[in-house]
Order: C-alpha cells, then sequence, then structure tokens
C-alpha cells in the first residue's frame, strides 16, 4: 500500500513510525475488529474522534480502542463548556477524512489534538494513517509532540 499523507509528513519530520496495513471490512470498521485483523491489543490502537465545541471550533481526541469517550472530561480537558460528536455527515468535509480512517495528522485543518493519557504507560500506541485499511504506530510522546498535542484524562 502506498503511504498516506499522514505518514509521509511523519517522514518528513524523521518521526520515527512504522506503517500497518490490514484487511479492511467496510460493515465493522470498529477499534476492536481493526485491532484483531492487526493482531494487536485493542488498548495499543487508539481511536481518534473529532468534537465540536459549542463555539463551533474542533478538536480531535484520541482513546484506546477499549474505551468510550467521556464527553464532559474532554469538554473540561479542551476549557469549553459542552462538546460534542462531529456528525458523520459532516467528518469528511470537515477532516477530508472518512469514518475508520480518520487521523490527528494531516487533515484538512489542524485543529487541537488531546490524547488519553493511558498513552502514557505504552511504549507505541497505533492511530490511523488517514486511510481504512492503514495504521501508524509510533510513541505517544512522539505523536504530541509532532502534533502540538496535549493529555486528557477521564
Amino acid at each position: 500500500m502506498q503511504l498516506t499523507n499522514a505518514a509521509r509528513q511523519l517522514k518528513q519530520r524523521n518521526i520515527p513510525f512504522t506503517f500497518h496495513t490490514y484487511v479492511v471490512d467496510p460493515s465493522d470498521v470498529s477499534a476492536s475488529h481493526v485491532a484483531a485483523s492487526m493482531g494487536k491489543p485493542v488498548d495499543q490502537l487508539y481511536k481518534t474522534i473529532c468534537l465540536e465545541s459549542e463555539q463551533n471550533r474542533h478538536a480531535f481526541f484520541l482513546i484506546s480502542g477499549d474505551r468510550d469517550i467521556d464527553l464532559k472530561a474532554a469538554a473540561k480537558a479542551w476549557g469549553v463548556k459542552k462538546v460534542t460528536p462531529v456528525p458523520m455527515k459532516e467528518l469528511e468535509a470537515l477532516t477530508g477524512y472518512i469514518r475508520g480512517g480518520v487521523s490527528p495528522i494531516g487533515a484538512k485543518k489542524a485543529f487541537p489534538v488531546f490524547l488519553h493519557d493511558s498513552a502514557k504507560e505504552k511504549a507505541t500506541i497505533i492511530i490511523s494513517a488517514g486511510k481504512r485499511g492503514a495504521q501508524l504506530e509510533l510513541t505517544p510522546d512522539d505523536l504530541l509532540r509532532f502534533t502540538n498535542g496535549r493529555w486528557f484524562t477521564q
């Protein structure tokens, strides 16, 4: 598979990563299915959720595949009153990515990035490479440095 925009951006900045591919099942793009397809633990796979604030601002929140996002904790981490997930029908126009392929790297616009602090205990995490069937494995610290991201707790 050809490298994605997200992978090319990491390569340009000499950020070490491993590019993984898997066979896509369009009927199941869940983190647990992707992790199983790759033979990786689901808690190593971090799904990217695009959230919208009440001021119509957007941010990416990454949380391990075995968890659900706590919207109140996300709002608190971001310093806003309320957040909601971006509707699926608006996701591609906003980010350039489709559900199951959203990456915090290489989106149409650079949104703030928040990484759940469960990643602190992992040597590497796996995130979407910006396309279904492709994932990037890198250290949490490298992801935060590259995206100017922050930790969040829930």
